[in-house]
Order: C-alpha cells, then sequence, then structure tokens
C-alpha cells in the first residue's frame, strides 16, 4: 500500500536499471538470422525454432537467400530424398516427401518443412525440385457456350 501511495505521489525513487546482466537483446535483424552450419543438430533446430516466424533462419541456396521455417529434429535413419547444396552446409541437404532434411556436424538430422524465398513465395519444403507450372484451363466447346452465355 506504502508504495502505491509513493508512486501516486509521485514520490517513489527512480533508480536506472544497471546495463551489465540485461538479458534484452532487442528486436531480432533478419541478418543476424543467417544459420551457421559448424553446429550439432539440436542447435541448428534451435537456431531454425528460435528464429521462427520473425525474422526467420536463413541460408543460402543456388544464390539465393531461403528462410526456413518449422523444424524439428529427426531421429531415424537417413531417408531417401534429393541432394541439395547448400552453401556453407558440410553436407548436402535431402529434400524428402516430408521436407528438406538438413544435417548438423554430428551427423545428425533436422527436419525443414517450410521454405520461403526472397520473393516472398513460401512452398512446403517437400515441394523444392516441384516445377511451378500451371496448367492452363481448356474448355470444352459445350463449357465454351455456357461461359458465352453467361457472358
Amino acid at each position: 500500500v506504502e508504495a502505491v501511495h509513493l508512486i501516486a505521489d509521485g514520490k517513489a525513487p527512480r533508480i536506472p536499471q544497471p546495463k551489465e546482466g540485461a538479458t534484452y537483446e532487442g528486436i531480432q535483424k533478419k541478418e543476424n538470422a543467417e544459420i551457421s552450419w559448424d553446429q550439432p543438430a539440436t542447435a541448428l533446430h534451435n537456431w531454425i525454432r528460435g528464429h521462427d516466424k520473425v525474422p526467420g533462419a536463413w541460408t543460402t541456396i543456388n544464390g539465393q537467400v531461403v528462410t526456413f521455417y518449422g523444424s524439428s529434429l529427426l531421429d531415424a535413419s537417413v531417408p531417401a530424398g534429393q541432394e541439395l547444396t547448400i552453401k556453407g552446409a558440410s553436407r548436402p541437404g535431402l529434400v524428402t516427401k516430408n521436407g528438406l532434411v538438413v544435417f548438423g556436424n554430428d551427423g545428425k538430422m533436422v527436419l525443414v518443412r517450410n521454405l520461403q524465398f526472397e520473393d516472398g513465395k513460401m512452398i512446403p519444403a517437400s515441394k523444392y525440385f516441384s516445377s511451378d507450372e500451371t496448367a492452363a484451363l481448356e474448355l470444352t466447346e459445350e463449357e465454351k457456350k455456357m461461359a458465352e452465355d453467361i457472358r
């Protein structure tokens, strides 16, 4: 009660917080979130998970900045997949049906579920090598007539 009254009266002591030992790191910046590949899988997972969603942990793949989202540790045998060279990684990642498998320097694996490209496009990591083709819609004669009638 006494503290509340001191504050209300404007007489509460003001003690500045010392800078030493402060744990607040401020808002993370994208340039500080690059993945350092010379770490064990647990550290890679924690780095990716710790930067998920903002600012997003990123690396360079084929000369393009790619941001990783949705990681989990993978404790299984190495899955079948298509190799993907990642700048700075000691061994290539594997694009599998479940996502992108990356390896720590301890040989253990991390599964990444989503990738985002510089243009903002996000895809499931398992679709990295899938072509981005969109089929043109072809109408039958009957459908063309119906479309004209609707117009």
